[in-house]
Parts: C-alpha cells; structure tokens; sequence
C-alpha cells in the first residue's frame, strides 16, 4: 500500500480538480492511503469530503510559513511517500514543506506556456530539479514543450488525462428529453462546447463562426460553463447577435444530459494541454471540431472522428461545421468511431499508469 498525499492550489471545480478526484477514486480501490490537500471550502475540497476523502486546508491566509509547518507535519504525521503535486503551485508547496524528507515528488503539468526560465540556472529547474522525482505530462505536446526547456526526459512521464465511458447512449426519446430541458429544437443540429470562459477557450471564436455560418437553417448552439469572460464586451456582443442561436447553461454537473442532447462537439482553443472535454464528447459518441493546438490532435483524429481547425480561425471553424451538417450520416459514422477512439484514454489506463509510476519512484526504479 502507498501514502499518497495529493495538492491542489485551485478554487474553481475544472478539468485538473476533476482528474485528481479520478484518479484518488481509482487509487483508492486500488487499497492506496490518500489525503488531498486544497484551498479550504474549495469545490475540490466539497467534492473530496462527499467522496469519503480526509482533507486538509491549503489557505496561506494565516501566511505562508504557518501554512507550510501544517503541510510538513501533515507529511510526516500520515508518514506518506508520494507527495503528488497537480498543479505550479502546489508544487512549490510540495517543494518546500517536504524539505530533507524521503519522500518522493510528482508534479503534473498541464498548462502550455514554456515554463519560466530566469536568470543562468532558470526558475523551471529549481522547480523540477532535485525538488522533483517525476514529471507528469498529460500530453506529448506538454513532454515536448518541457523537454525544450532543459528538463532531463527521463524525468518526463506521458500519462494522458482520463474518462469515464458511459456504459450506454441515449436512445431517441432520451436525446428528446434533453433537448427539451434547454429548449432545443427536437431537428436542430445541436452544437455544444462546456468550458470555463477564459481567453485561451475560444467561445469568442465559436460564436463569430456560428454568426457566419447561422445562414443554414436549423443549427443551435448549448453553451456551458461560466467565467471571467462570460460578460466581456466581445462575448456579450457576440450573443446579442446570435440571438435565439444560443442556450446559455452556466455551470452543469449533469454532463451526461448535456452531451444527450448535442450532434457535434466543439473544441476552439487556443491553447490546450490534451482536451479533456472532447474526450468527454467522443465517450458520448460525439464527433468533434478542435483546434489543431496543444494536445487536441493527439485526441481527434481529422477525417475519421472529426476536423482539426487552425485556432482562433472563425472562417475556417465556420467551413467545418457546414461540412459537419452537409451529411448526418457521416456525423453518426464519426460519433461511433470516436467512442471507440475514447476507450484508449480510459480512465482506468491513467490510473493504473499513474500507480506504476509511483511504484517505480518508491522502488528507487526511475529514471
């Protein structure tokens, strides 16, 4: 059995919060020994409790010090020797409450910018140097971006993000009862995309293409998610424009209802470590536009589970989405290949990757 103490620095509930509580889900079954560390009455936090998982607060509102000596004796207390860190921060914390500790450090990166490098030695590599055993990329393209920044490859792990497959799809009457929750129309071709609204999504994107392609008759647009964009200038603009065209959900925990109700899943953006939600999509038989950026290719293959894009290109998003609707059939044909496509990136092939690399660190067998 592992101790496994995993850290988390972020308040909202998104993609990275989501792979963590999957994978401690699928850890614990495993028989492994868990504690999760996060902001205090984060989402995480709510939804680790709700899940039977010990919790302990993250908040630096006392000051870092203090918050660094209950982090350490938190460490030593449950004797745990994997600190797994899922995000920049949290890595930092792991750094340097572990100090001197044999202990072994993971941290998971997911973002697409190349990592800081300041000065002759370089922020990244005090980050990920002898501070750090092991190095989780969710995708080649992360691997490739650390890789130019001088982090040694041996210390670089591919693990790509998880999902769970439905065990069914929704029948007719099931895809009726969706669309009417929203208020969709039962022929419409439905296009939906969930995501914080950030820059690097690319809502903006996705509604100026609908705008140009809104000439077609009978497509509709369900639009999750909320953020600080949600009432930006362009962003406001653009839905006044598109009218009844868009449904606008904000937050959904019922996934399952929102990808019943969609034909076609939309993925615009600028930037993205793997593209979690479209695999989310595809595992509900969904075909997918994307854009060709980050690790998005490594998921949608073009001309069999859907199209790539150029990001941030409304044009070219706008010929892809008619070349979708001119023939449903091929959208089906898609759909169902790109379930099967899903099942590779199960959530049980990340876990038990993930247990592998942990048992290799204690085994002093890395790297």
């Amino acid at each position: 059995m592992l101790r496994i103490l995993h850290l988390d620095t972020g308040r909202e509930l998104r993609g990275g919060q989501r792979q963590l509580l999957l994978l401690a889900c699928g850890l614990r079954e495993r028989g492994h020994d868990q504690l999760i560390a996060c902001p205090h009455e984060s989402p995480l936090a709510l939804r680790a409790r709700q899940n039977g998982f010990r919790v302990v607060a993250l908040d630096r509102g006392a000051g870092l010090p203090k918050a660094l000596r209950g982090l350490r004796r938190e460490v030593l207390a449950g004797g745990f020797t994997v600190l797994h860190a899922h995000d920049g921060r949290g890595q930092t914390l792991s750094a340097l409450a572990s100090l001197g500790l044999d202990v072994k450090r993971v941290a998971t990166r997911r973002v697409t910018f190349m990592p800081r490098s300041f000065g002759p030695i370089g922020l990244h590599r005090l980050q990920y140097g002898p501070t750090c055993d092991a190095i989780v990329a969710v995708s080649a393209f992360i691997r490739n971006l650390l890789l130019r920044s001088g982090i040694p490859s041996a210390k670089i792990e591919v693990i790509h993000d998880g999902i769970e497959l439905p065990a069914a799809l929704p029948d007719a009457a099931g895809r009726r009862q969706a669309r009417g929750q929203w208020g969709l129309d039962p022929e419409a071709l439905v296009v939906g995309h969930v995501g914080a609204f950030t820059p690097e999504k690319g809502q903006d994107v996705l509604l100026d293409a609908l705008l140009r392609f809104k000439s077609v008759a009978g497509i509709q647009l369900l639009l999750a998610g909320d953020g600080p964009e949600r009432t930006s200038g362009r962003i406001t603009e653009l839905l006044g424009k598109a009218g009844s065209l868009v449904r606008l959900t904000g937050w959904i925990e019922d996934l399952e209802s929102f990808f019943a109700a969609l034909d076609l899943y939309v993925m615009p953006s600028r930037a993205e470590g793997l593209g979690s939600s479209a695999l989310l999509a595809m595992a509900h038989g969904l075909p997918v536009v994307a854009s060709r950026v980050g690790g998005l290719p490594e998921v949608v293959e073009e001309g069999r589970t859907g199209w790539l894009v150029p990001p941030g290109s409304s044009s070219d998003l706008a010929i892809a989405l008619a070349d979708a609707a001119s023939d449903r059939g091929r959208l089906r044909t898609f759909g169902e290949r790109a379930r099967e496509r899903a099942a590779l990136f199960s959530s049980d092939i990340m876990i038990r990757q993930t247990e592998s690399l942990y048992q290799r660190l204690t085994l002093s067998e890395f790297g």
